[in-house]
């Protein structure tokens, strides 16, 4: 127990103290924690045997690149870059505005909209957050919204990128779980779409609570509503061309992966948004945010061999079974230490650290791992948007200098009390998750 205990102090003190990227961090404790125990094992302290950890490490590193199932992170990252690079944003936006605009509240109930659709082929919050804040600041500004609203809608909505499958954290999940991806694909919409309406609720509340946050825009002809449809045509064909096959069974979500990054190459290219520049800046940066994961993912798993080793997993379960609880009591505990970590860490970190640990725990208990992945992505969203640490937040205000982050905080706070709302939901009525995985695959 003192060797978990020394190791999860010195990962505290590389990440936060340190400043080190949290794969190698994760990495250098497992490696070196697996070494120490190897040395307990043989009834010195001092005795490390560094062909077992090397041996461990190195086929974590080969296992994992020659991973057929991970070429699916890539080539989701590449659809995401190439459909932000094709403009789609705009027109996403456009389409949530005819429809929504004319009400109270309307433009930021267009922005979680279209986070939501722009989400659902990005993959990722903070891309969604920084793209949208483009899109949709200066249209909400040109009605007098109040900063606060304006910024929140787009900080809340963009939190959806994590959940609205494909998404690259449910990925990374399952391969952390040894779960089917494609049933955390499924078990994640229903959540997703829920999380939207919930957010247009919060919208609806703070203009009933203050009109003047959000008043209403002009009222777009229902003629001009079907010629903004036409600009999203390829994002909803995209979309439903992926998910759809997936969700049939016609592919696997690593093909589908490979479709729907052709496709967004075809999309980019017949909008005559790609040029051979900006085509190379796309591919270095979707191998640079890759290459980012895959090390993520190899860190995480030689810290995971470390904690299983010193048999973490089963010490949890042991203390849990003596305490006499109910299941539901240990879910509630692990989901009040996330939204506590939520306030330190940032939403992958926080999932690599405690996965590992929690799932054995909540598996041992007879929970499902599709629904704990699911209720896991909910209480990582709220820390994307929760201070301290809320990291679309800090991405909000770097991109628009002239709003504190305080000033954004305080606008949240509706938001993340929908999305407390719906962790509770889902915990309480796990069918909303499960429903299409049952339907579809069991």
């Amino acid at each position: 127990m003192s060797v978990i205990l020394i190791g999860f102090a010195v990962l505290l003190f590389l990440i936060i103290v340190v400043r080190m990227p949290i794969a190698f961090a994760m990495g250098l404790v497992g490696f070196f924690g697996f070494s120490a125990l190897m040395g307990l094992e043989l009834g010195n302290i001092d005795t490390f045997r560094w062909t077992g950890p090397l041996s461990m490490a190195s086929n974590r590193v080969i296992d994992t690149v020659q991973e057929y199932s991970l070429s699916v992170i890539p080539l989701f990252i590449l659809m995401g870059n190439l459909v932000t690079r094709s403009g789609l944003s705009q027109e996403l936006y456009q389409v949530s505005n005819a429809f929504l605009g004319h009400r109270k509240g309307g433009l930021a109930m267009a922005t979680v909209v279209a986070c939501g659709g722009f989400s659902a082929i990005c993959g990722s919050s903070l891309a969604t957050s920084a793209t949208m804040s483009k899109v949709a600041m200066p249209s909400m500004r040109k009605y007098g919204y109040a900063d606060s609203l304006a910024a929140a809608s787009i900080a809340a909505g963009g939190s959806l990128g994590i959940l609205i499958p494909p998404s690259v954290i449910l990925v990374i999940y399952g391969l952390l779980t040894e779960s089917s991806i494609r049933e955390l694909f499924a078990a994640g919409f229903i959540p997703g779409i829920l999380g939207i309406l919930l957010y247009l609720a919060a919208v609806r509340y703070v203009v009933w609570r203050n009109p003047k946050a959000g008043p209403a825009g002009e009222k777009t002809a229902w003629k001009e509503r079907m010629i903004a449809m036409r600009g999203v045509w390829g994002v909803l064909v995209l979309f439903t061309l992926v998910m759809g096959g997936i969700y049939l069974g016609v592919f696997t979500p690593t093909e589908a992966a490979g479709i729907g990054a052709g496709g967004a190459f075809l999309i980019a290219l017949f909008r005559g948004r790609l040029t051979v520049s900006n085509l190379f800046d796309t591919l270095a940066d979707t191998a640079r945010t890759s290459a980012m994961l895959f090390a993520v993912v190899i860190g995480a798993l030689i810290f995971s061999d470390f904690i299983n080793r010193a048999g973490l997993p089963d010490m949890l379960l042991e203390f849990v079974t003596s305490m006499d609880v109910a299941p539901i009591v240990v879910i509630f505990a692990i989901m009040g230490i996330y939204i506590v970590l939520g306030m330190v860490f940032e939403s992958l970190s926080m999932m690599l650290l405690t996965v590992p640990v929690f799932y054995p725990v909540v598996a041992s208990l007879g929970f499902d791992l599709v629904w704990f992945g699911i209720v896991v992505v909910v209480v990582t969203e709220i820390s994307l948007i929760t201070p301290p640490v809320g990291m679309n937040v800090f991405v909000l205000s770097a991109v628009l200098r002239d709003i504190k982050t305080g000033t954004i905080f305080k606008g949240v706070t509706p938001f993340w009390v929908a999305d407390i709302v719906r962790l509770i939901m889902i915990i309480f009525i796990p069918s909303i998750a499960l429903i299409l995985p049952q339907v579809l695959y069991r």
